[in-house]
């Protein structure tokens, strides 16, 4: 069964944008996975299709309805669907690498974009929401941010990529920022590729590599190495 992403979004004309594009897109058109969008509006009972309201307790900005986003929700995933059900919110938990495999791994997502000043607290519990944060930053809505979380849970799939072995060594994966990367021409405005990359040596480069990857990492994200 191929990965199953379902956005709930004011915006669905902003997909698939980049999701659509490159390997993903190749992915996509093979049926690796699928990307589908449904507007929230069209869960709205008034004339004006009005589906936020005042934040109760004053305060600016506007609230998105509990009532109608659930109605959106149990029409995309109902009880029996398998799909997390994932709210994109900076109060969430950051999103980690650990859980990208997790999610690759598993049926699709179900993705709930927020706007406005955010999502009524009911449906969150209510329908078992997910918040995942992308960093720790604002953005004007959550569709942004689904988007990144499903490239970087489709480039795991396998077949998107081409080859198991194109993620192996990157970023995160094995607890370390990935190594300094060259390529031709071996002298750039005066500088070499490092000579141990030329050696053919394999033993010595995956040393090397690992040493980088260790370095980088002190300098630049200590944390992960605790």
């Amino acid at each position: 069964m191929s990965f199953s992403a379902a956005v709930i979004t004011l915006f669905p004309e902003l997909f698939p944008g980049p999701l659509g594009a490159s390997v993903l897109g190749r992915g996509m058109a093979d049926g690796l996975w699928s990307l589908s969008t449904t507007q929230l509006r069209e869960f709205a009972t008034d004339r004006h299709r009005t589906v936020d309201d005042t934040p109760s307790g004053g305060g600016a900005g506007m609230v998105l309805k509990p009532d109608i986003l659930a109605r959106a929700i149990d029409a995309v995933a109902p009880d029996v669907d398998p799909r997390p059900r994932i709210l994109m919110s900076p109060r969430g938990k950051p999103l980690t690498q650990q859980r990208v495999r997790e999610l690759a791994a598993g049926p699709g997502a179900v993705i709930v974009c927020g706007r406005f000043e955010g999502v009524d607290q009911r449906v969150i519990e209510a329908r078992a929401l997910e918040e995942i944060s992308i960093g720790d930053y604002v953005l004007a809505g959550g569709e942004v941010a689904a988007m990144v979380l499903l490239e970087a849970v489709v480039r795991l799939i396998p077949g998107v990529l081409g080859a198991a072995e194109s993620h192996a060594d990157e970023s995160f994966e094995n607890g370390l920022l990935e190594y300094p990367q060259y390529t031709r021409p071996q002298v750039f405005e005066g500088h070499e590729i490092p000579a141990v990359l030329t050696s053919g040596d394999h033993g010595k480069i995956a040393k090397w590599r690992r040493a980088e990857s260790e370095a980088l990492t002190r300098a630049r994200r200590p944390d992960l190495l605790k």
